[in-house]
């Protein structure tokens, strides 16, 4: 990992897992006691991106590279990691969600993991974000939430003087409440005056094609264990930071920490199977010490917001030596601009690499449109590059062969598995000019 691991066969094709092993990622692991995409008779989709990403680069090697891959049969990696699923098109951390990401290649899937009333674990990416993924404003339940509907304060003129807001938690409800409940797209209507109109306020680069009253079918952490063993994927849980007060009716962090791991033990998941994070190191370093087995490849979230809230070498060295072997920072955390616009591995990354971690970036495919040249947090070190839908290649390419990274997490994991079935990590890399 020190000697420049992003150059390395090992960091393309492999997960970096414990004190430095890894795991080939082209093809899923029998571990699981389960079939093979072949036996199951499922094949990996990636559907049209990838070849409309391809063909909307700039010309250069890389295109060259990856067009000849278009018509090549995909294979699942673990390189390519299902963000909430697949939630630039399906809700995320449903059953719906879950499956298109498998379809693309994922071998990896995520749960974010919460806790209801009766401290039952579910699928959500916080606690209390059940107002703008779920459908409880337009159902009894939302009698339950901490702070209801309130309508945005429009000005005569028509500016915004205050967005409609709403604020409703899973720790507000019991499990079988959650389970009467169904997902939808991430998202709200800042101008709304009524809760329907809350409700309906998905990007015009998403869909709710796949948000129907059939659909958005909501998990539990134990649901989407089976789910994943069925399918054959690893997995990687994310311990949230609960909304309320801890220890919520004596339920303690440790409780809650040590409860999401005991899932996967009743379940009879191997911890070489489970990638579980965190954002809080103290999560992290519980797994370590109390579960070694777990947490040898836990995953110790970055959550810096700019390039100056980042830790140093000294404070990375400082969390190698707690006995942390894999850390995740957000894309622009992990990427530069050299003096002729090329994108290049950041000082940040270099000193993650410096300092033996094994590295896994997120999130691709969170900005929407690309072309448009505002892409915010996740391109916020190199949006001056950023000019084509195409780039998106350029970045995974990037942080694939130059950061060494050994996994990415994506809201349309298609993209991610066409890049990691299709290149030859032994061949060096050409940057393009601009």
């Amino acid at each position: 990992m020190r000697q420049l691991a992003g150059k390395s066969i090992a960091l393309i094709t492999a997960i970096v897992i414990g004190l430095g092993s890894i795991v080939p990622s082209q093809v899923i692991a029998s571990d699981l006691g389960k079939k093979s995409d072949r036996e199951r008779g499922h094949s990996v989709q990636l559907g049209p991106r990838p070849q409309y990403l391809v063909n909307d680069m700039e010309e250069g090697a890389l295109k060259e590279e990856l067009q000849a891959c278009l018509d090549k049969k995909p294979k699942r990696t673990l390189f390519s990691i299902g963000h909430r699923g697949a939630p630039m098109q399906f809700p995320e951390h449903t059953r719906e969600s879950y499956e298109a990401g498998y379809r693309m290649g994922a071998g990896i899937l995520e749960c974010d993991v919460t806790f209801t009333r009766d401290k039952e674990l579910v699928c959500r990416h916080a606690q209390n974000d059940l107002a703008t993924t779920t459908n409880i404003l337009l159902t009894d339940l939302a009698d339950t939430c901490v702070k209801p509907f309130t309508p945005a304060v429009i000005a005569d003129d028509g500016s915004l003087v205050s967005p409609a807001s709403a604020e409703c938690r899973t720790s507000e409800i019991t499990l079988t409440e959650f389970r009467s409940l169904r997902g939808k797209m991430d998202a709200f209507n800042p101008r709304a005056q009524t809760p329907e109109e809350f409700v309906d306020g998905t990007a015009d680069w998403r869909t709710d094609l796949y948000s129907g009253p059939d659909s958005g079918t909501l998990m539990t952490h134990a649901e989407s264990i089976a789910l994943f063993r069925k399918l054959g994927v690893k997995m990687t849980p994310e311990l949230k930071a609960p909304s309320v007060e801890m220890p919520f009716d004596g339920f303690t962090q440790e409780d809650f920490a040590r409860k999401m791991i005991d899932e996967y033990r009743a379940a009879g998941v191997p911890a070489r199977d489970v990638y579980p994070q965190s954002f809080n190191r103290d999560d992290v370093l519980y797994w370590i010490d109390n579960d070694p087995a777990f947490g040898r490849q836990a995953v110790y979230l970055e959550d810096a917001g700019s390039p100056g809230e980042l830790p140093d070498l000294a404070e990375l060295n400082e969390d190698r030596a707690s006995g942390i072997n894999i850390v995740a920072p957000p894309i622009f955390a992990l990427l530069a601009l050299d003096a002729d616009n090329n994108l290049v591995p950041s000082e940040y990354a270099e000193n993650l690499k410096e300092s033996g971690f094994g590295i896994i970036a997120w999130s691709l495919e969170r900005s929407g449109m690309l072309a448009d040249g505002d892409n915010g947090f996740y391109y916020q070190t190199i949006d001056e590059a950023i000019s084509r839908e195409g780039d998106v290649m350029e970045v995974i390419d990037t942080l694939a062969r130059d950061v060494g990274v050994s996994g990415i997490f994506s809201d349309w994991p298609a993209t991610v598995s066409f890049y990691a079935s299709c290149v030859k990590p032994s061949r060096n890399r050409t940057h393009r000019r601009r």
